[in-house]
C-alpha cells in the first residue's frame, strides 16, 4: 500500500512538467505533416484491373460506391471460336461524404483495383462535390506508396514455387532433347 495522495502528486508533477515546455505548432499548409506509411486518406482506383464484379459496392456497409457498366461482345480469338462478352466500366464513383474509411472494399477486391492513398487534402465547400468520379480516383492512384519489401526469410508463395518448378522441368526437358539431337547428329557424322 502506498502513501495516500501519491497518485495525485505524480499527476501534478506531470502537469507541471508539461506546462513548462514550449509548445510546437506545425504550420500546416506550409509544412506538410509526416504521415505514417499505412495512412488511410482516400481510395485510389487502378481502372485497368477493375472487372466490374461489383464486390466492392455489395460489401460496402455505407453503400457509397456507385458503379455503372455495360456488356460488350469480343470477337473470337481464334477462327472457329465463339464470341465472348465482357463488362466495360462506365462509371466508378465513391461518395466520401458517406464513406467511413473501413477499407472493406479494398480488402474484398479480388483483382487489386482499389488501394489506399495517403492523400487527405480533398475538402470541398459543397457536400455534393465529395462524390469523386473515376478520373479523380485514377489520379489518386499515382499517390499510392510502393508496398513494403517482402521479408527475405519468408517462405516462397506456392504459386511462384509451382511456376518455377514447371519452368525448371521444361528447361530440363528442352536441354535433354537438345543433347539427344546433338548425339544423333554426331552419330550421323561418325557413320559418314
Amino acid at each position: 500500500m502506498g502513501i495516500p495522495g501519491s497518485g495525485l502528486a505524480k499527476g501534478l508533477a506531470v502537469t507541471l512538467r508539461t506546462m513548462t515546455r514550449r509548445s510546437v505548432t506545425a504550420q500546416y499548409p506550409d509544412a506538410q505533416p509526416e504521415l505514417p506509411p499505412r495512412t488511410r486518406g482516400v481510395i485510389g482506383l487502378f481502372e485497368e484491373n477493375c472487372t466490374v464484379c461489383m464486390l466492392c459496392a455489395r460489401e460496402c456497409p455505407d453503400w457509397c460506391i456507385y458503379i455503372d457498366s455495360h456488356k460488350e461482345t469480343v470477337p473470337p480469338a481464334a477462327p472457329g471460336g465463339r464470341e465472348r462478352s465482357r463488362n466495360v466500366l462506365d462509371r466508378f464513383a465513391i461518395d466520401f461524404a458517406l464513406c467511413m474509411y473501413c477499407g472493406i472494399c479494398i480488402e474484398v477486391c479480388p483483382f487489386d483495383a482499389l488501394f489506399w492513398s495517403p492523400e487527405f487534402e480533398y475538402a470541398e465547400t459543397d457536400i455534393h462535390e465529395l462524390t469523386h468520379e473515376r478520373d479523380k480516383l485514377r489520379e489518386w492512384m499515382w499517390t499510392v506508396p510502393e508496398p513494403p519489401a517482402l521479408d527475405p526469410a519468408a517462405e516462397e508463395p506456392k504459386e511462384i514455387a509451382a511456376a518455377r518448378k514447371t519452368a525448371e522441368k521444361l528447361a530440363a526437358q528442352q536441354e535433354q532433347a537438345a543433347q539427344q539431337e546433338q548425339q544423333a547428329q554426331q552419330e550421323k557424322e561418325g557413320e559418314a
